[in-house]
């Protein structure tokens, strides 16, 4: 591959992993995984989430705008309501995954004690 297709291929790349970056920093809060995980059994309403949350509805929703603006979550307004939704369905993988890390780390840290 000559080296102007190999810089093409990496600004490509580049883009794409900005774009993973941004959904992985939209993730990277606790309270934002807590709303998703509440999310994955149904529409909820911001009160709901706020309570959840344990924060102001000011707090949660800007958490909710990130999340949004990632392509993660999508809103429906019913009069002074808002209700929040998962856009994309494959969270249950993400999580497994999550806690497959966890899991292998712990396990590591045990042996490590043992030795």
């Amino acid at each position: 591959m000559c080296l102007h297709g190999h810089i093409a291929m990496i600004r490509r790349s580049s883009r794409h992993y900005a774009a993973r970056a941004r959904v992985a920093k939209a993730l990277a809060h606790e309270s934002r995984l807590l709303i998703l995980d509440a999310l994955e059994d149904g529409e909820r309403c911001v009160c709901e989430l706020t309570e959840l949350v344990g924060s102001d509805q000011s707090t949660v929703s800007k958490h909710l705008t990130v999340l949004r603006n990632a392509g993660i979550v999508d809103l429906r307004k019913e009069g002074a309501m808002t209700f929040y939704r998962l856009k994309v369905p494959c969270l249950k993988g993400f999580w497994q995954c999550i806690e497959t890390v966890l899991s292998t780390n712990l396990e590591e840290q045990r042996a490590a004690l043992r030795d």
